[in-house]
């Protein structure tokens, strides 16, 4: 039940520094971006053709992830008992 415990703090301590760094890495890139207002003057182009739409991806995905995080981590802790204990 410990090494469980233990997978499963591990798999969420991992998904919660990506989710922060992403999360991190978009306010850096907001705070450091600087528009060039003079030049986009002279290139009129369509907004049709410039916007760009995300994907949006399934929250199971998260899940799976997340337990597919915790079952490596779970075996990594079992080896490395047999191994050093």
């Amino acid at each position: 039940m410990k090494t469980i415990i233990q997978s499963l703090v591990i798999s969420f301590i991992i998904h919660l520094v990506y989710i922060v760094g992403t999360m991190v890495v978009g306010y850096i890139k907001t705070r450091n971006y600087k528009p060039d207002i003079e030049n986009s003057w002279e290139n009129i182009k369509t907004l049709q053709k410039e916007v760009a739409f995300g994907v949006v991806g399934s929250p199971l995905f998260f899940l799976f992830t997340f337990i597919g995080v915790a079952l490596i981590c779970g075996l990594i802790i079992i080896s490395y008992g047999k191994i050093v204990g």
